[in-house]
């Protein structure tokens, strides 16, 4: 009789805190992770907001110190899976610094943070793929701690873990996940280790071959973005396409070539056509290289003795990254969250992405 009790207590504890993470979005999954995310902040933060279910604060087993540029984690443990939870920007200027530091660096390099540590980092395969350098100094200071834990977490049995991150949170989260899934390939971390990523309203992590390696190694539902259309962070960091971040066969590469085969006139216009069309793009890349690398590494460094800045990417090809799952905004949230000039982030906010996401 106690052991039918046992098997059956097992059995409902099991189905409550779903003991097989499945691919794909998963509305209250997704819910319950903004209600536990919620709780970063006082209560004037998550106020309305409901306590989890599932990650309550009992549940939550670890919450890192503010490390890099004010960057922090925290992982929740229930029976059958860990949940690590990336915080997002908060409202001092140093946090904000891991944006605006927006420069592109190789997916594949070295970094070194500050005066006794480095960061070896491994996050596309493609040669051809490039991220953002703050959320990569982010990720060298989270990890070595989300590493430790991950192991840890496992030696207990846990071999299925979800990453989660909103707004600036998500954008660390790719590259956190894409580490991870790295140390697997090397055997750092067990293969049979089953990772899934919820990244919430975030910004633009790379570029076009960085989201195709990342997406390649989470497809068919292992790493779900969820986007407000409304929402402004998603379009950020700022696009420039330039000829180089086209693949090595491209009806463009020879273009000057072509054009110089021309009969003259033809040829004096269609080159100057072809330069007004390339060169603003060209300087603009270098200038944000200028200013959101080389400048704003100068800021970096007096934060973070012995920082030394990477070589930058010569790219600035922000693209989405991860399977999207778009909420649809209706009359009824326009009305609770109408545009507004002074409140620049009314559709970004935790209350705006869980009045959409109960809807779906």
């Amino acid at each position: 009789m106690k052991r039918l009790l046992l098997l059956a207590f097992l059995s409902l504890a099991n189905t409550s805190f779903g003991q097989t993470l499945k691919p794909g979005f998963d509305k209250k999954e997704y819910l319950q992770l903004l209600y536990a995310y919620s709780r970063w902040g006082d209560s004037a933060f998550y106020s309305k907001i409901p306590e989890s279910k599932i990650y309550k604060k009992k549940n939550r087993r670890y919450r890192s110190e503010e490390m890099g540029l004010e960057n922090s984690w925290e992982m929740y443990e229930t029976p059958t899976q860990s949940v690590i939870s990336i915080r997002a920007t908060t409202n001092n200027p140093t946090s904000w610094m891991g944006n605006f530091y927006a420069a592109m660096v190789p997916a594949v390099g070295k970094i070194k943070l500050n005066d006794s540590l480095c960061f070896d980092y491994h996050f596309a395969d493609n040669p051809k793929a490039a991220v953002h350098v703050g959320w990569t100094l982010a990720t060298g200071y989270l990890m070595p701690d989300i590493l430790d834990k991950v192991k840890k977490s496992y030696s207990k049995g846990k071999k299925e873990f979800i990453v989660f991150g909103h707004s600036q949170g998500a954008g660390i989260a790719y590259l956190v996940t894409a580490q991870l899934l790295h140390y697997q390939e090397t055997g750092e971390l067990a293969k049979d280790i089953q990772f899934k990523t919820y990244c919430s309203a975030a910004p633009k992590p790379g570029n076009l071959y960085f989201a195709y390696d990342y997406e390649m190694a989470t497809q068919f539902g292992w790493s779900v973005s969820v986007i407000n259309p409304l929402d402004w962070v998603p379009e950020v960091p700022i696009s420039i396409q330039i000829l180089t971040d086209f693949n090595t066969t491209n009806p463009f590469k020879n273009a000057k070539k072509m054009i110089r085969k021309l009969p003259f006139p033809k040829n004096i216009l269609a080159g100057y056509m072809h330069n007004q069309l390339t060169k603003h793009n060209r300087k603009a890349v270098k200038q944000y290289q200028r200013f959101l690398g080389k400048v704003a590494s100068k800021i970096v460094a007096k934060k973070l003795k012995g920082y030394k800045s990477p070589e930058y990417f010569e790219s600035s090809n922000y693209v989405r990254t991860g399977s999207a799952v778009i909420l649809k905004p209706d009359a009824e949230y326009h009305e609770k969250f109408p545009d507004n000039d002074t409140t620049l982030f009314v559709h970004h906010g935790l209350k705006a992405y869980i009045f959409l996401a109960k809807k779906l």
